[in-house]
């Protein structure tokens, strides 16, 4: 449910910055922006420091888990490319050669701050399937265990649609839900999110605080992304709500900043605050709510929108009015108010022809109309999480 407090008016906004200095596990997201010298290869100096302040975190008794972009930017400029490719075997091409150069320069900066790396690479598919989910999850808790550090990245030397429509924000965000980490960092070149884009105009204010929630952030937010990278604001206000299901807070902060990830270790208020106003999801929640590739959608009608989100009942067919997308019996599928907002997302019981005969009708019908019964309803509130 969206909050009522406004950018900067979130409520008792010095006890969550206090929180955040008690936070015991990080995700920090590395953008390529930050990572690479104008497209002229990774600043290994900038690296080292982020490193630095990585281990400093972990010599505190915190855990830390860095994604990391920069593969693609890194493989352009070993290949020569002055732009980032727009077609699927070039960006993969790049990605590939990018990777090694990428992992090399984080497990050479942490060694000299005496910890050892541990690459991960993940695609959406590996964690919109119930067990690769979960065996990344064990994964990446055993690395921290050790006290290694996982680096992680999009394997977008393999990834096909993921390449074109996925990008590191997300990722990070799917990674915090993933382990419930008290914070999130996406560092950027900006200061923060701005009530208006500051490459537009200067000097425009920086949003403290707000509910990552807040529907007011979306026009603050706009688009674009630098000229290697594939992220912007919108992309991290997306990843900050979805780490909030989690009960994750994010700080969207400069990395160029002096001792960025220090001052907010110590509470200091820095960047962008974006809380978590809502109670945690379980971990099947927090699965389904991570799956970005929907199969279908489902519209309701105004008294659906209101029960699913106030009273967190499941879907009935009385209240669906209509369904597209193709999907199967067991595929994710959106849910869609009158006004096309996005309401819910879960798991459907009938595939899309069989909903779609359903649709208006009362659960008691369903028989006669299509001569079995699956389930009473057509989304079972266990398989939903509303937005």
């Amino acid at each position: 449910m969206v909050g009522t407090a406004g950018p900067d008016q979130a409520r008792q906004p010095t006890s969550v910055r206090a929180a955040l200095a008690g936070a015991k596990l990080w995700v920090v997201k590395v953008g390529s922006a930050l990572l690479t010298r104008d497209g002229q290869g990774i600043d290994a100096g900038s690296l080292d420091n982020w490193c630095g302040q990585v281990a400093d975190l972990l010599a505190e008794g915190r855990r830390v888990m860095v994604v990391s972009s920069g593969a693609v930017a890194e493989g352009c400029r070993r290949l020569g490319f002055d732009d980032r490719p727009v077609t699927i075997h070039d960006l993969q091409a790049a990605a590939a050669v990018g990777q090694s150069g990428v992992s090399e320069a984080y497990e050479h900066a942490f060694r000299r701050h005496g910890r050892h790396i541990g690459l991960v690479l993940l695609t959406h598919d590996d964690l919109s399937d119930r067990r690769r989910y979960l065996n990344a999850r064990t994964t990446l808790t055993t690395l921290l265990e050790l006290g290694v550090v996982p680096v992680i990245n999009e394997n977008d030397s393999v990834a096909t649609e993921e390449i074109k429509l996925g990008d590191n924000d997300t990722l990070a965000g799917m990674v915090a839900s993933l382990l419930s980490a008290d914070v999130l960092v996406l560092l950027t070149d900006q200061k923060g999110l701005h009530r208006v884009d500051p490459r537009i105009e200067p000097g425009a204010p920086l949003v403290a605080e707000a509910e990552a929630a807040d529907p007011s952030l979306d026009s603050m937010a706009g688009g674009g992304a630098g000229r290697l990278g594939r992220g912007g604001m919108v992309t991290k206000l997306a990843a900050a709500r979805l780490a909030a299901l989690s009960g994750t807070h994010t700080v969207i902060a400069d990395g160029g900043a002096p001792d960025i990830l220090r001052s907010l270790a110590n509470g200091d208020p820095v960047g962008t605050l974006l809380t978590a106003n809502v109670a945690p999801l379980d971990a099947r929640k927090r699965w389904l709510a991570g799956q970005l590739r929907a199969r279908g959608v489902l519209h309701v009608d105004a008294g659906a929108v209101e029960a699913i989100a106030n009273r967190g009942v499941s879907i009935l067919p009385a209240g669906v009015t209509a369904a597209d997308g193709g999907f199967r019996r067991g595929d994710m599928i959106r849910v869609l108010g009158p006004d096309g907002g996005e309401v819910a997302k879960g798991l459907a019981n009938y595939d899309m022809a069989e909903t779609r005969k359903l649709a208006g009708c009362k659960s008691d019908q369903i028989e006669s109309i299509l001569g079995y019964v699956n389930e009473r309803e057509l989304v079972h509130r266990d398989n939903l999480v509303v937005l």
